[in-house]
């Protein structure tokens, strides 16, 4: 796509034309309000939202919503002052300013951040998907979708599909005075099935989501692969037996699989973590040995239209491909701001935020694991007896130590090199840097799964997770069947 900027003028009309705040006279506020500030920046954002929801064979709800405000920043030191407001006025950005700025008589200063000149590519186009297919086309869809659910079962006895999307307009001014503008749409579709049978009822489940509008993301192929993938799951289950336990070969499926190297790593390669020290990836292994040689693991927030991915992140940092472990070698971290400055190193375009009322935390965008040369049937015929896991639902990760409990929604079991049944209450139980040792073979099937969202102190993101599909020895299975 086009480089950026963007015109500016739907901003301009929201933040400015709208509120009779002046560009100049907010810029100056800044300026003057950080002069003194190791680093900070002024947040607007407007964000309108919209969801439709089905489930028992009809509407459920219709609704819409809207907010914005502002988050100003002020940074001195190690140590960060926020405040923030729905009030878009100059007297109430000047009054945030004042406020936060008392925190430079508590803390050490440190010298200003040195921020990277703007060059990020416009990788989504900035349309809003509010606007471009009709309340009662999204209506029909969902109809639709439903009647194609119920007729490839007669087993299934409830569907329910939702359509979500939103627009967010963002300007960030930085602490130089330079102005940043975005539009960043997201378009999403969950759909849930249930399947009974003999009195036992099944899930299945499966989404999609892109930076785009509805129009460029729905095609008759796209959701209909959302909705067999739930079927297929929720017909599988009905007929899954209990899962074995002990230690055993384990197969981690492509595309959402990744969830459990977004969970049980990735978290540890953020860089507040790195600074603090409470992560099993500390700072003096960088160079060092931290996983397979077979493992490569990237954080890339600049994939077209890819539901983690920004232009610039919420500190007007362009985003990059970031790679974090190279070759089972240790080579960074995910970085903002404030955490690169302390740790000496450049920013990632990783800082990112939920709203204007948050400050930016390191966070990641659509972290994955590079592919390898093997097929997934390859992986299989090694196994002698393991599992096959595709898909995941919660799971507990304890970030310093790296331990992880995760619980396998979709699974199954292998035997003498082949996939011989369905298992159900499948757990995984490992710790995520001592797993990464244990990758055997990374497959040629890599996928980005287009559908995750990520909670971090208090704050969810939306976030891409990707993998090959892998086969990691020794993983420990907690199963359901019988000792």
């Amino acid at each position: 796509m086009a480089d950026y900027p963007f015109d500016a003028s739907v901003n301009n009309r929201f933040f400015f034309a709208a509120t009779g705040m002046d560009p100049d006279a907010v810029t100056k506020i800044v300026r003057n309000g950080l002069a003194k500030a190791d680093g900070g920046e002024l947040y607007l954002q407007r964000t309108q939202g919209k969801s439709i929801s089905w489930s028992d064979g009809k509407l459920q709800s219709n609704s819409s919503s809207m907010d914005q405000g502002f988050g100003f920043r002020y940074i001195a030191g190690d140590a960060v002052a926020y405040a923030h407001s729905n009030n878009l006025s100059e007297k109430s950005i000047a009054n945030a300013a004042r406020t936060t700025r008392d925190i430079r008589n508590h803390a050490d200063m440190m010298g200003k951040i040195a921020l990277p000149s703007h060059g990020a590519n416009r990788i989504y186009t900035g349309e809003s998907p509010l606007a471009d297919m009709t309340e009662a086309a999204q209506i029909q869809l969902l109809g639709e979708i439903d009647a194609y659910v119920r007729a490839a079962d007669t087993r299934i006895v409830d569907v329910s599909a939702a359509i979500s999307t939103s627009w967010d307009i963002v300007t960030i001014i930085r602490q130089d005075g330079t102005r940043l503008d975005d539009l960043r749409p997201m378009s999403s579709l969950n759909i849930s099935v249930v399947a009974e049978e003999n009195g036992r009822r099944e899930t299945g489940r499966g989404s999609l989501s892109s930076r785009t509008i509805l129009t460029r993301m729905f095609n008759a192929k796209s959701w209909h692969d959302v909705a067999d993938k739930a079927i297929k799951q929720a017909q599988t289950n009905l007929r899954a037996i209990a899962a074995p336990s002990g230690d055993m070969p384990v197969i981690v499926a492509n595309g959402w699989g990744g969830v459990l190297l977004h969970e049980a790593v990735g978290h540890g390669l953020e860089g507040d973590a790195a600074r603090k020290g409470s992560t099993v990836f500390k700072t003096s292994m960088i160079g060092q040995k931290v996983a397979a040689d077979c493992v490569t693991i990237v954080d890339q927030g600049d994939f077209t239209e890819a539901r983690g991915s920004l232009s610039f992140d919420d500190e007007g940092v362009p985003t990059q491909r970031n790679v974090l472990i190279e070759n089972g070698i240790l080579r960074g971290y995910m970085q903002d701001t404030l955490n690169a400055r302390l740790m000496g190193v450049a920013p990632t375009g990783n800082g990112r935020r939920e709203s204007y009322e948050h400050a930016p935390i390191p966070r990641m965008t659509t972290t994955y694991m590079e592919g390898g040369k093997y097929t997934l049937d390859e992986m299989i015929e090694s196994v002698d007896r393991g599992i096959y896991a595709v898909d995941f639902s919660g799971g507990q990760v304890d970030t310093v130590s790296g331990s992880y409990v995760f619980a396998s929604t979709e699974a199954y079991l292998i035997e003498n090199g082949k996939i011989v049944a369905p298992v159900k209450g499948v757990i995984l139980e490992g710790n995520g840097p001592k797993s990464m040792g244990l990758v055997e073979m990374v497959g040629n099937d890599m996928e980005i799964a287009q559908s995750g969202s990520c909670g971090k102190d208090g704050q969810s993101v939306p976030v891409g997770i990707g993998q090959p599909s892998v086969k990691l020895r020794g993983i420990r299975v907690g199963g359901t069947e019988p000792s």
